[in-house]
C-alpha cells in the first residue's frame, strides 16, 4: 500500500492535495499488519515510511504536515508493539479526520463569501473551491462560472464536468489564454490552495498570470484551502512533469518545460480563507 501511494502521489494521480494526505496517512496502515520485536524496530519503521511518504511530493505542504502530525504523536509514546500499533491506527484516523474537516470548514467559510447572481473563475481542480460551489449553490445562489482548461494536464475540464453535476451552477470553460476575456465578467475569481509559506502562494501553473490579470481588471483573488497548507520554515520544491505532456513529439534543440506549480507573492491574493477564518 506504502509503495504503491508513493507511485501514485509521485505520478499526481490525485488532484487534491487533501487527498493525497488523506490517502498518505492512510497508506500507514500498512504497519500495522507487520511483524516487529520491539517498540524501537516499530518507530524506526514508521519514521522510515512516513519520510517516504512525505518526499514523495516536496511540494504539498499538507502531506509535510500530515506525515510529522503521526510522527510526533507517536515517537516516544508507546511502551509495547501492540500498544504502539492501537495508537498507529488511531493516530491515523484522527489526522485524516483533521484534514477533511479543516478542507470542509474552509469551504464553508469560503461558501458564506459567495452571493447569489455572482460570475466566479476557477483554475485547474480544487476540491475544496469544488466544494465552496456546491455550499453556496445549495444554500439558494445562482452562480456563473467560469473554467481555465488548465494546460497541459486540463484539468479545467475535470474541474467542469465536476460543477455542471451542480443545480443553479451555469458552467463555461475557455483556454488558458481567453482568461483576459473571461475576467471582465467576473465578480471574484477563486483559487485552491497547494502551500503558503515564506510570503508566497503556491498553486498549479498558470495561477500567476490568472492573478495578475485579475488585479488589472480589479477583480479580486480569493484563495480557499485548509491551514495546514500555511507552512512556516518548508522549502517548497517544484516539480517538472514530462515534456511529453506539452509537445508529444519532440523537436530538434527545443528544451520543452513543464513546471507544476506558480509561485505568487501572497500580496497579490486579496483573501485568504481557510478553517481558521478568513483574512484580508
Amino acid at each position: 500500500m506504502i509503495d504503491e501511494t508513493v507511485a501514485e502521489i509521485r505520478a499526481m494521480r490525485t488532484h487534491s492535495t487533501s487527498a493525497v494526505a488523506v490517502k498518505a496517512t492512510r497508506a500507514l496502515a500498512e504497519l500495522l499488519d507487520r511483524e516487529y520485536v520491539t517498540v524501537d524496530e516499530f518507530e524506526r519503521d514508521l519514521e522510515h515510511n512516513a519520510g517516504v511518504l512525505r518526499r514523495s511530493n516536496p511540494s504539498h505542504a499538507a502531506l509535510h504536515n500530515a506525515m510529522r502530525d503521526v510522527e510526533r504523536s507517536i515517537i516516544g509514546e508507546p511502551t509495547s508493539v501492540e500498544d504502539a500499533k492501537q495508537l498507529l491506527q488511531e493516530t491515523i484516523d484522527r489526522v485524516a479526520d483533521d484534514i477533511e474537516t479543516a478542507k470542509g470548514e474552509a469551504a464553508a467559510n469560503a461558501a458564506e463569501r459567495i452571493e447569489d447572481g455572482d460570475t466566479l473563475l476557477v483554475h485547474d481542480y480544487s476540491t475544496t473551491v469544488l466544494e465552496s460551489i456546491e455550499n453556496a449553490a445549495r444554500d439558494g445562489a445562482h452562480l456563473t462560472v467560469y473554467v481555465t482548461e488548465a494546460r497541459p494536464r486540463t484539468l479545467g475540464r475535470k474541474t467542469a464536468r465536476v460543477l455542471a453535476g451542480m443545480p443553479r451552477v451555469d458552467v463555461h470553460m475557455v483556454v488558458d489564454s481567453a482568461m483576459g476575456y473571461a475576467l471582465r465578467d467576473c465578480d471574484r475569481v477563486l483559487l485552491g490552495i497547494t502551500c503558503i509559506t515564506g510570503g508566497t502562494y503556491y498553486n498549479r501553473i498558470g495561477t500567476f498570470p490568472v492573478v495578475v490579470t485579475a488585479r488589472e481588471l480589479e477583480v479580486p483573488v480569493t484563495a480557499v484551502g485548509s491551514g495546514a497548507k500555511t507552512i512556516e520554515e518548508f522549502r517548497f520544491e517544484n516539480e517538472f512533469r514530462d515534456a511529453v505532456e506539452v509537445m508529444r513529439e519532440p523537436v530538434e534543440d527545443v528544451e520543452i518545460e513543464n513546471p507544476s506549480y506558480d509561485a505568487t507573492p501572497i500580496g497579490m491574493i486579496d483573501t485568504v480563507i481557510t478553517d481558521d477564518g478568513v483574512v484580508e
